[in-house]
């Protein structure tokens, strides 16, 4: 079980800039030390307040959810006066620091939009680490869907904005967002085109991704982004003369699986994936459904 109040407090912590830029300032309770949160807790109910010039926030944690209440108004500001701005799942049980990214993130923009100057933005954040081939060559690490969205990048460099984007909104890179929006579609264009200098390109960045990678990201590649030809032969005739020995067989069958009557539930997720929630457990990928290609 995750402890709460420190969760609360990297929160907290990572809301301190925005906080600051948007003229609030921590109110401290009476009875808690310096170096505590600042937080009150009343019926399992906990309070964290600020202050500010004719405005007020509160951050509350209750029952799984984490919610920042806000006010701005002239004079004495009561409880009844305050109003909810943004809510997230903030579950003790599972909360771990992609929720608190997560929530950092979603609260900064909120404040940004209410309490915000004209011009400023939301701290942005760093974007996460790409593995290099060096170090997924030495089988130390795999490549990660970071890795090959980052690279994939380097050749669509018209969406760099979009993954900086995904990155930034939601504290983590998630690669099915990223693909199913953006990346899949361009890919697809590409194939159709069949240019021969562009399709060595980007199968030359897929092939060695693929050998190398987790099994997330051979599903990534293989089911969310080649899968999408839905089974078009002519498509996938395009592809033969690029793709790997590894790789072929796998993106043939999952082309079949989701052409088939079996196949139309998981083409109807992928074609309508489930929006990001925070502390919510993985399903099992497709890759390990479909095993070897068997």
């Amino acid at each position: 079980m995750a402890d709460i109040y420190a969760v609360l407090a990297d929160i907290n912590s990572g809301l301190n800039e925005t906080l600051k830029n948007c003229g609030f300032a921590v109110v401290v309770p009476d009875g808690v030390e310096k170096d505590e949160l600042p937080a009150t807790t009343v019926s399992g109910r906990i309070t964290i307040e600020y202050k500010g010039e004719n405005k007020a926030l509160k951050l509350e944690h209750f029952n799984n959810k984490i919610s920042l209440l806000g006010v701005s108004k002239e004079g004495e500001i009561l409880s009844s006066d305050y109003s909810q701005l943004s809510l997230s799942l903030l579950d003790a049980e599972t909360a771990d620091a992609k929720d608190v990214k997560y929530i950092v993130n979603e609260f900064s923009e909120t404040l940004v939009e209410h309490f915000g100057t004209k011009n400023q933005k939301p701290a942005k954040q760093k974007l996460p680490t790409p593995v290099s081939k060096a170090a997924a060559k030495s089988g130390a690490v795999s490549y990660d869907p970071n890795t090959l969205a980052n690279r994939f990048t380097a050749i669509y460099t018209e969406l760099r904005e979009e993954y900086k984007a995904n990155c930034e909104k939601y504290g983590q890179f998630l690669p099915e967002d990223f693909f199913i929006n953006h990346g899949t579609p361009a890919v697809l264009a590409t194939i159709r085109e069949n240019d021969p200098t562009k399709m060595r390109r980007l199968f030359n960045l897929f092939n060695e991704i693929y050998e190398d990678g987790t099994n997330e990201t051979q599903s990534i590649i293989a089911v969310t982004i080649l899968g999408a030809m839905n089974n078009d032969q002519e498509m996938l005739a395009n592809c033969v003369d690029y793709m790997s020995d590894d790789m072929m067989s796998p993106v043939i069958n999952v082309n079949k699986y989701l052409a088939s009557a079996s196949g139309k539930g998981a083409r109807m997720r992928l074609e309508n994936p489930p929006k990001y929630k925070p502390a919510k457990a993985k399903k099992k990928g497709m890759m390990s459904m479909l095993g070897n290609g068997n």
